[in-house]
């Protein structure tokens, strides 16, 4: 998300929501829909380019975010993996980008599960943290794990950076490889999960529109 500009008008609109959508999550509505998500669902109409748009807009915007972190990661992936920096890159750069992207990351989470994951757990389990189902909290536990590899890695790069340590590119890898899986799969998994398709069983387009991204 846009982190200051997410900030500033997103508290504003999550009471917007708030006054519209039923707390599902808390009546054991939501509960009771997830138990049965897995029978036969009736066929939803086709949606039109224009609705399909709407319902889609929160993939589209995380998805904006997360392509920049794939790209960040593969970065600097690649350079650990080969032993090689990025051509033009000095090694106080190469710490620096990796220290950044999880800070970036870590704010990005951050703002997810402060103004928008309370919001959309009022009718997606995928976001409620004690919900109950297979798929209740997955996002959330992601969050979890990617963050539990994450803090090893920046330890390290923070003693690098303070030249506690001398930066080892296969050192690096391993630590990466830890958490590597866990970032790429709730990266695409939570674009899908904010699909057009999926969001359209729980939400109506004006709902959509007044959640924060």
């Amino acid at each position: 998300m846009p982190e200051q500009s997410a900030q500033v008008s997103a508290q504003e609109a999550i009471k917007a929501v708030e006054s519209q959508c039923p707390k599902e999550a808390e009546s054991g509505k939501a509960e009771t829909s997830s138990s049965t998500e897995s029978k036969s669902e009736p066929a939803l109409p086709p949606l039109s380019g224009h609705e399909f748009k709407q319902y889609n807009r929160l993939a589209e915007h995380m998805n904006h975010f997360h392509e920049h972190f794939r790209q960040t990661w593969n970065l600097l992936y690649t350079a650990a993996s080969s032993g090689r920096r990025p051509a033009g890159m000095s090694l106080k750069q190469y710490v620096n980008q990796g220290l950044e992207f999880i800070s970036h990351l870590t704010v990005h989470h951050n703002i997810e599960e402060t103004y928008i994951f309370p919001i959309l757990a009022r009718k997606m389990p995928e976001f409620q943290s004690n919900g109950k189902g297979k798929r209740a909290a997955e996002l959330l536990q992601q969050h979890k794990e990617i963050h539990k590899g994450m803090d090893v890695m920046e330890d390290y790069l923070r003693k690098c950076h303070s030249g506690e340590l001398d930066l080892e590119m296969p050192v690096l890898k391993v630590k990466m490889d830890t958490w590597g899986a866990v970032l790429w799969k709730h990266l695409d998994q939570e674009v899908e999960t904010l699909g057009a398709e999926n969001m359209r069983k729980h939400w109506t387009i004006e709902e959509i529109r007044r959640i924060p991204m």
